[in-house]
Parts: C-alpha cells; sequence; structure tokens
C-alpha cells in the first residue's frame, strides 16, 4: 500500500477549512501541542504552538494507509504548508473553537 502523499493531506485539511468536511477533536489532548483530530474517519496528529498550527506529525487515512513528518520532509513539503494563509487561519480558528469548547 503506497503512502500518504502531501497532497492528500492538504486536500483534508482544505476541506475542513471551507467546512467540507467536519474536524473533530479525537483522544486524550497532550499539554505539549499535540493535537489529534479527526476528519470523516481520517486521523491527523498535529503540531501547535498555542494557537499557531507548526505542522502535521503524522496521518491515517479511512484505509489504512499512513504518513509522517519525516517522510514528508524528505520532499520538503509538509501539507500545513501548502495551505492558503485564509485556509490556516480557519483550521486555527477551528481548532481554538474545539479546545475551548472541552
Amino acid at each position: 500500500m503506497p503512502p500518504l502523499t502531501t497532497r492528500e493531506i492538504y486536500q483534508v485539511l482544505r476541506d475542513a477549512a471551507l467546512e467540507v468536511r467536519p474536524l473533530r477533536l479525537s483522544g486524550e489532548q497532550s499539554e505539549s501541542g499535540v493535537v489529534q483530530v479527526a476528519i470523516e474517519g481520517w486521523r491527523l496528529t498535529l503540531d501547535v504552538d498555542g494557537t499557531h498550527l507548526r505542522h502535521c506529525q503524522r496521518c491515517q487515512s479511512p484505509d489504512g494507509r499512513e504518513g509522517t513528518f519525516d517522510s514528508w520532509q524528505r520532499y520538503g513539503t509538509d501539507p500545513v504548508s501548502l495551505l492558503s494563509g485564509w485556509e490556516l487561519a480557519q483550521i486555527e480558528r477551528l481548532l481554538s473553537a474545539l479546545k475551548s469548547a472541552v
């Protein structure tokens, strides 16, 4: 099974930013800035510094394929870096709203 590509994960994040796919917190949230989210069967581990989304550490698709920060960095692109400024701000807003609702 091929690993996830940066583009596939970017598209899932973009859809969440556009609120086409719902973004939910999943699992225990750590104090270290690591946030686990679910987007329609996709499971992502995001590195958040305060309210700023830094990068995606890990992702698993509904079909079981996985990708990690180390594999994306080999090619110089993290899925978060593909988000436009507006998309990034939307994801950060959604994450902040979800964290404050807990």
